[in-house]
């Protein structure tokens, strides 16, 4: 597996930094064998443990993701964020035994404790430093039939819904890790900075993991703030020159805000900065052309949108030495099985027709934990991965994603429209700094259009010419015909629109 690697390959080269600490290939796994012989002396543990771990990004949480799964486990990583209530959810939906936590939660895991007396809580500092008495126990050799075990419990989003508990196996991981290696170009050369959460398959797998399979190094942070990131691409640590940045399209955003507030000079060396990395990718959520535009005016670069999901990691993405197409999320990646099928179940043939994207290949993931009804559901009778999205397909056979089928695709007055469409569209109006669009349910149309608008304080919104504007750009029942302005939209932890969230504030004012 490619985590038991790097030790033996790179023992000296820096891996991780966090700010705190900084530690070598060899450092890190001897960190994970302590957690690992520390997890196999306690009592009641057993091969196959579901262990969930609270820990910022930090040296620590690698040494304890690989102590896990050096002692066999799986891991399940939480969100740093989260209040009680979502973390008791994540432990009751995951089946976890066994939580490893950092200082400064003790709030939340005695509400935990209580909530969950059968389960075992172990602080992380004293996992690292336990010394169990006599020899230490052996730990399992690691080789390639650990491919269909399960390694890890990443929870689905919840954009749409509950989170569901979706589990990897450590062949599954490999796959991912693997192609993403090789088609993004990693190297033991290249320097990443790790802005994203660590409970996602985004920060985890498309960075962590990548980063330390090819035997680079990654500069961990524990919250995203522009102006520290402009700093370091600007002053690099230690020489350590920044090569790879991903994030999700609010990331790019707030950078973006935080240039345009600088000085013209000041401009000039954050675009020569921005400039020298190889490789900028943007995920998680739709990027608009016009944030990709704007960047690549301040960075000389075209962000490389890909596409993914928990479920299955990466599989398309724009090419690292092709053609980058603005709305585009690009080409099946290696190894990825990847076609459209109508409502029927039936594969849609040719080009510039929509259809539910389904995926095949060894990175899908193996199921969701306790809910065999809904796995099954979720696969075809021939081993498609049902996603859920709809996205139609050019003749060069480019993606474009037109949104989740359901919250995303709209029905009113027996037309089929793209929420993401009108959203890219009206971000370009003057005086629309966030959108949202989504269904309202309404007896006459089916689903009424509805548009919910973060206005740009630094300008005047005015709405009747917004409408017009709309009607300029769009077919007529695509127009939004309820408008809302709010202050902020709601998201998860990933940065991603809540559209139920979206739906209820429209409830709540029609109330």
């Amino acid at each position: 597996m490619f985590w038991a690697e790097g030790a033996q390959a790179i023992p000296n080269k820096q891996a991780i930094w966090d700010g705190r600490r900084c530690a070598t290939y060899e450092e890190l796994s001897a960190g994970a064998s302590r957690v690992a012989r520390a997890l196999i002396s306690q009592p009641g543990h057993v091969a196959g443990e579901i262990i969930a771990f609270w820990v910022p990004p930090s040296v620590q949480y690698v040494e304890i993701q690989w102590g896990i799964w050096r002692a066999g486990g799986v891991a399940v990583p939480l969100c740093v964020q989260h209040p009680t209530a979502e973390l008791e959810h994540s432990l009751s939906e995951g089946g976890v035994s066994r939580v490893i936590h950092a200082r400064g939660f003790d709030p939340h895991i005695e509400a935990l404790r209580s909530a969950f007396p059968n389960v075992t809580f172990h602080s992380s500092d004293e996992l690292l430093k336990a010394r169990p008495g006599g020899a230490p126990p052996p730990l399992p050799v690691v080789d390639s039939t650990w491919a269909p075990r399960p390694a890890q419990i990443l929870f689905t989003s919840g954009t749409t819904g509950r989170p569901k508990a979706a589990v990897a196996t450590h062949g599954n991981i490999e796959a991912q890790v693997r192609t993403l290696v090789a088609s993004w170009g990693w190297s033991s050369k290249d320097h990443a900075l790790g802005v994203l959460p660590l409970h996602h398959t985004h920060g985890i797998i498309n960075v962590l993991c990548c980063a330390l399979a090819a035997g680079a190094s990654v500069e961990l942070f524990e919250k995203f703030d522009a102006g520290t990131i402009w700093d370091r691409l600007m002053r690099p640590r230690d020489g350590a020159k920044t090569t790879v940045f991903m994030a999700v399209p609010t990331i790019y955003s707030a950078l973006l805000e935080w240039h345009d507030a600088q000085s013209p000079v000041t401009q000039t060396w954050l675009k020569e900065a921005a400039s020298g990395l190889r490789l900028w990718v943007s995920g998680s959520a739709a990027l608009p052309v016009s944030t990709l535009m704007r960047w690549r005016e301040v960075s000389n670069h075209t962000l490389l949108e890909r596409y993914g999901m928990t479920e299955i990691g990466m599989a398309l993405s724009n090419p690292l030495g092709g053609e980058r197409r603005a709305g585009s999320v690009g080409l099946p990646l290696p190894g990825v099985e990847v076609r459209l099928v109508d409502e029927a179940g039936v594969e849609v043939p040719g080009a510039d027709r929509s259809g539910e994207i389904q995926v095949r290949g060894a990175m899908v993931f193996s199921g969701y934990f306790g809910r065999e009804e809904a796995t099954r559901a979720s696969f075809t009778a021939d081993g498609w991965f049902k996603t859920g999205d709809t996205a139609v397909r050019d003749e060069q056979g480019y993606y474009r994603i037109l949104g989740r089928s359901s919250v995303d695709i709209l029905k009113t007055g027996g037309y089929k429209v793209s929420a993401l469409e009108i959203e890219e569209a009206l971000c370009e109006f003057p005086g629309v700094r966030e959108i949202a669009v989504v269904g309202v349910p309404d007896e006459k149309w089916g689903e009424r259009v509805a548009a919910a608008i973060v206005p740009d304080p630094a300008v005047a919104l005015e709405m009747e010419r917004l409408e017009e504007f709309a009607l300029r750009r769009l077919a007529r029942y695509k127009v939004p015909t309820l408008w809302l302005e709010c202050r902020a939209l709601p998201r998860n932890a990933m940065g991603k629109v809540t559209k139920p969230e979206v739906l209820r504030l429209f409830s709540a004012v029609r109330r």
